[in-house]
């Protein structure tokens, strides 16, 4: 009787986890969820605003950060994806050309197929523009994206300080857990062409 009482126990606790780990499986949300999750799309200035107000600002940055900034950033390149009526895409790219101007950075604005491209290669979703890319002017392929949506101006700077060191023999993985997590802050998507079409 013990030994039958054993047995039943045992397959018991046998069968637990897999139904457990099921149950879990079914909560957890798929890549897709996650992706669009952490996309905020905004249509209006207020909007941009509300939602950049909730991203926490860098205060703290290493004691080389301006010196690599000015020294390295001529050798780099960023490059971002924009879209006509992208009120994020106005306000990252505003904030870059200060960037550039106090650091001598070179920026210059990319197609969405390129950027569509890009984010295939490296595996991540396509969510919108704005996303920025960092690279070194000479080397096209070693592309590195350092923000997708607009973001606050001392995160991007701090990001780019973290792109420039990734791509300077920092192991990737450190830089990566540094980095500031992408806001996600896009234009809204246009509307499709075949939706207008069929409205006429």
């Amino acid at each position: 009787m013990r030994a039958l009482h054993l047995g039943a126990l045992i397959a018991l606790l046998a069968a637990l986890p897999s139904s457990v780990h099921a149950q879990a499986e079914r909560r957890a949300p798929d890549r897709v969820q996650a992706a669009r999750a952490a996309i905020h799309p905004v249509s209006s200035a207020s909007e941009m605003r509300s939602w950049l107000a909730r991203v926490p600002r860098t205060v703290d940055y290493p004691p080389d950060f301006e010196a690599a900034l000015k020294g390295q950033g001529s050798a780099f390149m960023i490059e971002m994806s924009t879209a006509s009526g992208c009120l994020p895409c106005g306000d990252l790219w505003s904030k870059l050309l200060a960037l550039k101007t106090r650091y001598g950075l070179t920026v210059r604005p990319i197609g969405r197929e390129e950027a569509m491209l890009r984010s295939g290669r490296l595996g991540l979703p396509w969510i919108g523009h704005p996303v920025a890319w960092l690279r070194p002017v000479s080397e096209e392929a070693r592309i590195l994206p350092i923000a997708i949506g607009t973001d606050h101006p001392v995160n991007l700077a701090r990001n780019i300080y973290l792109g420039l060191k990734m791509q300077t023999g920092v192991r990737a993985a450190v830089g990566v857990r540094a980095m500031a997590k992408f806001t996600g802050i896009v234009g809204t998507p246009a509307p499709s062409h075949t939706i207008s079409k069929a409205k006429d």
